[in-house]
């Protein structure tokens, strides 16, 4: 495995046996510790005083990649539930002619569904398609704000996957494997670059809609070190559980309550070594700065009245709006990978209001983050992803029995994603499906193909990123995958 000297001076820090951390003179979680307390608060926010520790490595800290990549931050819109990719972006005139007639047998080549007969009729979107900006994006109306920043998305029409039901699909989508217990993409990352921030995580998650099918493990650190899992910001005033003191507890009793707890982990980390206890210091102080750092985050009233009209966001309310400001303000502030859930594109009936409503909520905070993090200089180093875990079919979902009608089932084999910024190539569409929408035809993109090449736009080599795990080394890209060089700029 070949790992740059500050990634293999991690993993053999994590990974060492016993005797090293009962031997040496200083532990790893007075390192990391020693980090976290040494370093000013990025936000700008003073840090709370504490007593100096000895300097080292900070499990959080900054890291060099394998080489300069053109992102360095990732903001992922992922669009739970499965969007349809026919009803947004992959314009097929020949749906309408076919409208009411089964797919020829020769396209359909065996395929079976969970909730639709090989024999169902196409069903033609009902919204109409137009070209949008300079490189002519096919978009439909459902779309309006997205079509006016055309010309920065990234549009891959090409995607395919190998899971059919929501919770492995978006473990798939998250983790690159449809097992739960694999690192999520936001935990690779952070165990590879790092986090500018050192008063805020490193890895966010915020949802704004139902609760997830893949549940947690769609962020989860899998047997990475937890320190590398996201961190779930709840919605309203109290983003993290248990951040606030209790009545009665004072900033300086609290500062020595942290103290002795330290100490006491520390002890206990220098006597077995477990890098979980490590991951508790850190957690802990990290908690005590974000005390300071949090507050003044999520306090939205601070943008201006024009930002906030432009994402349609409105502080003091949960929303997905909101939630596309707080990411843009969060890589501002260092961090270093945010996730924003939003499960409710799952449209089993009435696709067209089902899509039309999602779109509503979605569309105009989409473009908004586009448009301000290009304004403030931000979206060069920030790559935007925006998709669900798979697509949608070409065939009419109708059942009297589940009182459904007019929708969609589940799609692996074709569905549509876009990135912006980070290093994509802006105004470029990516791959193409036959006239019904069913299979990819050209340029076909797996999930190991995306991961792999958001990887690169990081500075990565997919293959060389790896951490060992029951005797073997594992990676994100597990065990396929490859760069897609017509994504990149």
């Amino acid at each position: 495995m070949n790992l740059p000297f500050e990634l293999d001076l991690e993993r053999k820090r994590f990974l060492s046996r016993r005797w090293f951390f009962r031997d040496c003179g200083l532990g790893l979680g007075s390192m990391a510790l020693a980090s976290l307390l040494g370093e000013g608060a990025v936000s700008g926010a003073p840090a709370p005083a504490a007593a100096p520790r000895p300097a080292g490595v900070n499990p959080l800290s900054p890291k060099n990649p394998h080489f300069k990549g053109r992102a360095k931050s990732v903001i992922y819109l992922f669009m739970a539930g499965a969007p349809s990719q026919l009803e947004l972006f992959d314009y097929k005139p020949s749906l309408a002619k076919y409208n009411g007639k089964p797919v020829p047998k020769e396209i359909l080549g065996g395929q079976t569904y969970a909730f639709i007969k090989p024999d169902s009729a196409i069903y033609a979107p009902e919204f109409k398609f137009a070209q949008h900006g300079k490189s002519g994006a096919w978009m439909s109306e459902a779309l309006p704000a997205l079509a006016g920043v055309a010309d920065d998305l990234t549009i891959i029409r090409s995607m395919t996957t190998d899971a059919f039901n929501h919770a492995p699909g978006q473990i798939f989508m998250n983790t690159g494997s449809q097992q739960f217990g694999r690192p999520s993409m936001g935990a690779w990352v952070t165990y590879g670059l790092g986090s500018v921030s050192q008063d805020l995580p490193g890895f966010v998650v915020m949802n704004s809609a139902g609760g997830l099918s893949g549940g947690a493990g769609n962020y989860g650190a899998g047997f990475l070190p937890t320190v590398y899992q996201g961190v779930q910001f709840r919605k309203g005033a109290d983003p993290v559980l248990y951040l606030s003191n209790p009545a009665g507890m004072s900033s300086s009793l609290q500062r020595k309550t942290l103290d002795a707890v330290r100490d006491l982990n520390e002890r206990r980390l220098g006597t077995i070594g477990d890098p979980e206890i490590a991951t508790r210091i850190n957690a802990y102080e990290m908690a005590y700065r974000m005390q300071t750092s949090a507050p003044e985050l999520m306090d939205l009233s601070k943008e201006s009245p024009e930002t906030l009209a432009l994402y349609g966001a409105e502080p003091g309310k949960a929303s997905f709006a909101n939630n596309c400001l707080l990411a843009r303000r969060l890589v501002e502030r260092g961090v270093r990978y945010v996730q924003l859930f939003h499960e409710a594109w799952d449209h089993h009936s009435d696709v067209k209001a089902g899509v039309k409503a999602q779109a509503g909520i979605t569309d105009k905070a989409c473009a908004a983050l586009i448009h301000d993090l290009k304004q403030r200089g931000l979206l060069d180093s920030t790559l935007v992803v925006w998709g669900g875990e798979f697509g949608r079919t070409p065939q009419v979902e109708a059942s009297t029995e589940l009182g459904r009608a007019l929708g969609r089932d589940h799609h692996p084999q074709a569905f549509t994603m876009w990135m912006a910024g980070g290093g994509s190539k802006a105004g470029a569409t990516v791959g193409e499906t036959d006239e019904f929408g069913f299979n990819v035809i050209k340029d076909r993109v797996h999930v190991h193909d995306l991961h792999a090449t958001l990887m690169h736009l990081l500075g990565f080599d997919h293959e060389k990123l790896t951490f060992r795990f029951q005797g073997r080394d594992y990676r994100l890209t597990d065990v396929h995958g490859r760069v897609v060089e017509s994504l990149l700029a």
